[in-house]
């Protein structure tokens, strides 16, 4: 639900902001740079949520940490990120790995996993189909490879 677009692994647009035949895609970066700005939004009205999980032992602080630094995946994948978005990402830890764990290595995995899940999710979306309102999934407008 962000504001930004989804852009896949080469910067190009997947899913976001669309010209009224619902099919085209905007791309929210150039509309915003051509001084179009969003409708008025309500605080946290375009919201990302999600939870990276690990089995290394972590404490409070190491779990936060991860949290933050598994936020550098949205901005992998959605552009641009705006002060409308209330993005929240948790971390959870098992523990059933036992400690030692590296917070670089685990910062960078899960920034890469949540880059990874939200394409994944726009390629698994299937198409809103409503009285007077459709809406095509990126399956329904891409030939996938």
């Amino acid at each position: 639900n962000a504001l930004g677009d989804v852009l896949d692994e080469q910067g190009a647009v997947m899913a976001g902001a669309r010209d009224a035949d619902g099919r085209s895609r905007r791309g929210q970066l150039q509309r915003l740079r051509a001084g179009e700005l969003p409708a008025r939004l309500q605080a946290a009205s375009a919201t990302t949520i999600g939870c990276v999980l690990t089995d290394a032992a972590l404490d409070k602080t190491q779990a936060h940490e991860l949290a933050a630094l598994s936020h550098h995946g949205l901005s992998r994948a959605v552009d641009p990120i705006t002060r409308h978005d209330g993005d929240t990402l948790f971390a959870l830890a098992t523990g059933s790995a036992g400690r030692g764990a590296d917070l670089t290595l685990l910062g960078a995995i899960a920034a890469d996993q949540v880059s990874t899940a939200i394409r994944s999710a726009v390629r698994h979306a299937h198409s809103l189909n409503l009285p007077g309102l459709s809406l095509p999934a990126w399956r329904d407008l891409e030939t996938p490879a």
